[in-house]
Protein backbone atom coordinates (compact mmCIF):
# COMPACT_ATOMS: atom_id res chain seq x y z
CA UNK A 1 0.00 0.00 0.00
CA UNK A 2 2.79 2.33 0.95
CA UNK A 3 4.67 1.60 -2.26
CA UNK A 4 1.55 2.12 -4.35
CA UNK A 5 0.80 5.38 -2.55
CA UNK A 6 4.34 6.64 -3.05
CA UNK A 7 4.22 5.88 -6.76
CA UNK A 8 0.85 7.59 -7.10
CA UNK A 9 2.26 10.68 -5.38
CA UNK A 10 5.31 10.62 -7.67
CA UNK A 11 3.08 10.42 -10.75
CA UNK A 12 0.92 13.30 -9.54
CA UNK A 13 3.98 15.46 -8.89
CA UNK A 14 5.40 14.61 -12.32
CA UNK A 15 2.07 15.55 -13.90
CA UNK A 16 2.21 18.92 -12.12
CA UNK A 17 5.76 19.43 -13.44
CA UNK A 18 4.71 18.61 -17.01
CA UNK A 19 1.69 20.90 -16.70
CA UNK A 20 3.87 23.72 -15.35
CA UNK A 21 6.33 23.44 -18.26
CA UNK A 22 3.58 23.31 -20.89
CA UNK A 23 1.68 26.21 -19.30
CA UNK A 24 4.85 28.32 -19.12
CA UNK A 25 5.71 27.76 -22.77
CA UNK A 26 2.14 28.34 -23.97
CA UNK A 27 1.70 31.49 -21.86
CA UNK A 28 4.90 33.05 -23.12
CA UNK A 29 4.66 32.11 -26.77
CA UNK A 30 0.98 31.75 -27.64
CA UNK A 31 -1.00 34.15 -25.45
CA UNK A 32 -1.25 37.97 -25.18
CA UNK A 33 0.85 37.75 -22.00
CA UNK A 34 3.88 37.21 -24.19
CA UNK A 35 3.45 40.68 -25.68
CA UNK A 36 4.30 42.25 -22.34
CA UNK A 37 7.64 40.47 -22.40
CA UNK A 38 8.87 42.29 -25.50
CA UNK A 39 12.33 43.85 -24.91
CA UNK A 40 11.06 47.38 -25.59
CA UNK A 41 8.30 47.15 -23.00
CA UNK A 42 10.55 45.50 -20.44
CA UNK A 43 13.20 48.17 -20.93
CA UNK A 44 10.60 50.90 -20.37
CA UNK A 45 9.35 49.23 -17.19
CA UNK A 46 12.86 48.84 -15.82
CA UNK A 47 13.73 52.47 -16.52
CA UNK A 48 10.55 53.52 -14.72
CA UNK A 49 11.64 51.48 -11.70
CA UNK A 50 14.51 53.90 -11.12
CA UNK A 51 16.69 52.97 -8.14
CA UNK A 52 15.03 49.56 -7.87
CA UNK A 53 15.60 48.66 -11.52
CA UNK A 54 18.52 46.25 -10.90
CA UNK A 55 16.54 44.31 -8.28
CA UNK A 56 13.46 44.28 -10.53
CA UNK A 57 15.57 42.98 -13.40
CA UNK A 58 17.14 40.24 -11.26
CA UNK A 59 13.67 39.11 -10.14
CA UNK A 60 12.38 39.17 -13.70
CA UNK A 61 15.39 37.25 -15.01
CA UNK A 62 14.96 34.58 -12.35
CA UNK A 63 11.28 34.20 -13.22
CA UNK A 64 12.10 34.23 -16.93
CA UNK A 65 14.46 31.29 -16.51
CA UNK A 66 11.65 29.23 -14.98
CA UNK A 67 9.25 30.33 -17.72
CA UNK A 68 11.56 29.31 -20.57
CA UNK A 69 12.20 32.86 -21.79
CA UNK A 70 15.21 33.11 -24.14
CA UNK A 71 18.25 33.65 -21.93
CA UNK A 72 20.22 35.42 -24.65
CA UNK A 73 17.52 38.06 -25.04
CA UNK A 74 17.28 38.60 -21.29
CA UNK A 75 21.06 38.87 -21.00
CA UNK A 76 21.36 41.33 -23.88
CA UNK A 77 18.58 43.44 -22.40
CA UNK A 78 20.35 43.63 -19.05
CA UNK A 79 23.64 44.62 -20.68
CA UNK A 80 21.95 47.27 -22.82
CA UNK A 81 20.18 48.86 -19.86
CA UNK A 82 22.78 48.58 -17.10
CA UNK A 83 26.02 48.53 -19.08
CA UNK A 84 28.73 45.88 -19.28
CA UNK A 85 29.63 45.65 -15.57
CA UNK A 86 26.45 46.20 -13.58
CA UNK A 87 24.67 44.34 -16.36
CA UNK A 88 26.95 41.35 -15.88
CA UNK A 89 26.33 41.31 -12.12
CA UNK A 90 22.55 41.54 -12.54
CA UNK A 91 22.47 38.86 -15.23
CA UNK A 92 24.66 36.43 -13.28
CA UNK A 93 22.69 36.82 -10.05
CA UNK A 94 19.34 36.53 -11.85
CA UNK A 95 20.51 33.47 -13.76
CA UNK A 96 21.75 31.77 -10.59
CA UNK A 97 18.52 32.42 -8.70
CA UNK A 98 16.45 31.23 -11.66
CA UNK A 99 18.62 28.14 -12.15
CA UNK A 100 18.28 27.27 -8.46
CA UNK A 101 14.49 27.72 -8.49
CA UNK A 102 14.11 25.57 -11.61
CA UNK A 103 16.36 22.89 -10.08
CA UNK A 104 14.23 22.69 -6.93
CA UNK A 105 11.01 22.61 -8.96
CA UNK A 106 12.38 19.69 -10.97
CA UNK A 107 13.74 17.97 -7.85
CA UNK A 108 10.54 18.27 -5.81
CA UNK A 109 8.05 17.50 -8.57
CA UNK A 110 9.94 15.12 -10.83
CA UNK A 111 12.75 13.32 -9.03
CA UNK A 112 10.65 10.56 -7.44
CA UNK A 113 8.98 9.73 -10.74
CA UNK A 114 12.28 9.80 -12.63
CA UNK A 115 13.88 7.52 -10.04
CA UNK A 116 11.05 5.01 -10.43
CA UNK A 117 11.76 4.77 -14.17
CA UNK A 118 15.50 4.25 -13.82
CA UNK A 119 16.49 0.66 -14.45
CA UNK A 120 19.79 -1.04 -13.69
CA UNK A 121 21.39 0.25 -16.91
CA UNK A 122 20.55 3.88 -16.24
CA UNK A 123 21.19 3.73 -12.51
CA UNK A 124 24.96 3.67 -13.01
CA UNK A 125 24.76 6.96 -14.91
CA UNK A 126 22.57 8.48 -12.24
CA UNK A 127 25.07 7.37 -9.60
CA UNK A 128 27.93 8.79 -11.67
CA UNK A 129 26.19 12.17 -11.84
CA UNK A 130 25.94 12.12 -8.06
CA UNK A 131 29.64 11.28 -7.65
CA UNK A 132 30.90 13.69 -10.32
CA UNK A 133 28.19 16.30 -10.08
CA UNK A 134 30.35 19.40 -10.16
CA UNK A 135 32.43 18.25 -13.14
CA UNK A 136 29.33 17.12 -15.05
CA UNK A 137 27.44 20.36 -14.51
CA UNK A 138 30.50 22.49 -15.27
CA UNK A 139 31.15 20.65 -18.53
CA UNK A 140 27.54 20.94 -19.71
CA UNK A 141 27.49 24.66 -18.88
CA UNK A 142 30.73 25.28 -20.74
CA UNK A 143 29.46 23.57 -23.90
CA UNK A 144 26.30 25.70 -23.71
CA UNK A 145 23.82 22.90 -23.09
CA UNK A 146 20.35 24.56 -23.23
CA UNK A 147 20.12 26.49 -19.99
CA UNK A 148 16.54 26.13 -18.76
CA UNK A 149 15.97 22.48 -19.78
CA UNK A 150 19.20 21.59 -17.98
CA UNK A 151 18.08 23.40 -14.83
CA UNK A 152 14.92 21.32 -14.59
CA UNK A 153 16.63 18.18 -15.87
CA UNK A 154 19.38 18.24 -13.26
CA UNK A 155 16.70 18.34 -10.59
CA UNK A 156 15.59 14.92 -11.81
CA UNK A 157 19.01 13.40 -11.19
CA UNK A 158 20.87 12.53 -7.98
CA UNK A 159 23.28 15.44 -8.31
CA UNK A 160 23.77 17.33 -5.04
CA UNK A 161 22.53 20.90 -5.09
CA UNK A 162 25.89 22.23 -3.84
CA UNK A 163 27.66 20.61 -6.84
CA UNK A 164 24.98 21.84 -9.20
CA UNK A 165 25.16 25.39 -7.83
CA UNK A 166 28.97 25.56 -7.94
CA UNK A 167 29.18 24.05 -11.43
CA UNK A 168 26.56 26.45 -12.74
CA UNK A 169 28.07 29.49 -11.02
CA UNK A 170 31.47 28.83 -12.57
CA UNK A 171 30.23 27.43 -15.86
CA UNK A 172 28.11 30.44 -16.86
CA UNK A 173 30.62 33.01 -15.63
CA UNK A 174 32.71 33.37 -18.79
CA UNK A 175 29.88 33.25 -21.33
CA UNK A 176 27.78 35.69 -19.33
CA UNK A 177 30.60 38.19 -18.95
CA UNK A 178 31.59 38.02 -22.63
CA UNK A 179 28.06 38.61 -23.88
CA UNK A 180 27.25 41.41 -21.43
CA UNK A 181 30.61 43.09 -22.02
CA UNK A 182 30.11 43.03 -25.79
CA UNK A 183 26.49 44.24 -25.80
CA UNK A 184 27.04 46.77 -23.01
CA UNK A 185 30.12 48.26 -24.63
CA UNK A 186 28.49 48.66 -28.05
CA UNK A 187 25.39 50.16 -26.38
CA UNK A 188 27.53 52.73 -24.54
CA UNK A 189 29.17 53.82 -27.81
CA UNK A 190 25.79 53.98 -29.54
CA UNK A 191 24.27 56.06 -26.74
CA UNK A 192 27.19 58.48 -26.58
CA UNK A 193 27.11 59.17 -30.31
CA UNK A 194 30.91 59.07 -30.43
CA UNK A 195 31.14 56.79 -33.41
CA UNK A 196 34.92 57.06 -33.53
CA UNK A 197 34.97 54.86 -30.43
CA UNK A 198 33.74 51.98 -32.58
CA UNK A 199 37.38 51.47 -33.52
CA UNK A 200 38.64 51.82 -29.94
CA UNK A 201 40.49 49.04 -28.15
CA UNK A 202 37.51 48.49 -25.84
CA UNK A 203 35.11 47.75 -28.67
CA UNK A 204 37.73 45.63 -30.45
CA UNK A 205 38.35 43.65 -27.26
CA UNK A 206 34.64 43.14 -26.63
CA UNK A 207 34.15 41.91 -30.21
CA UNK A 208 37.12 39.57 -29.94
CA UNK A 209 35.86 38.17 -26.64
CA UNK A 210 32.36 37.73 -28.06
CA UNK A 211 33.71 35.80 -31.07
CA UNK A 212 35.88 33.72 -28.73
CA UNK A 213 32.81 32.82 -26.67
CA UNK A 214 31.28 31.16 -29.74
CA UNK A 215 34.13 28.66 -29.79
CA UNK A 216 34.26 27.84 -26.07
CA UNK A 217 32.14 24.73 -26.47
CA UNK A 218 34.39 23.31 -29.20
CA UNK A 219 37.51 24.05 -27.19
CA UNK A 220 36.10 22.34 -24.12
CA UNK A 221 35.07 19.30 -26.16
CA UNK A 222 38.56 18.97 -27.69
CA UNK A 223 40.24 19.30 -24.29
CA UNK A 224 37.89 16.71 -22.83
CA UNK A 225 38.57 14.31 -25.72
CA UNK A 226 42.36 14.72 -25.49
Amino acid sequence: MGSTGSRRTAVIKAAFLAAFVVAAVVAVRFTPAGEYLAPEKLAALLRAAGFWAPLAYVAFYAAGVCLFLPGTVLTALGAAIFGPYLGFACVWVGAMIGASLAFFIGRYLGRDFAASLIGDRLKKYDDAVERKGFATVLYLRLVYFPFTPMNFGMGLTKVRFADYFAGTALGILVGTFLLTFFVGTVKEVWASGRWEELISWKVALSLALFVFSLFISKIVQKVRAA
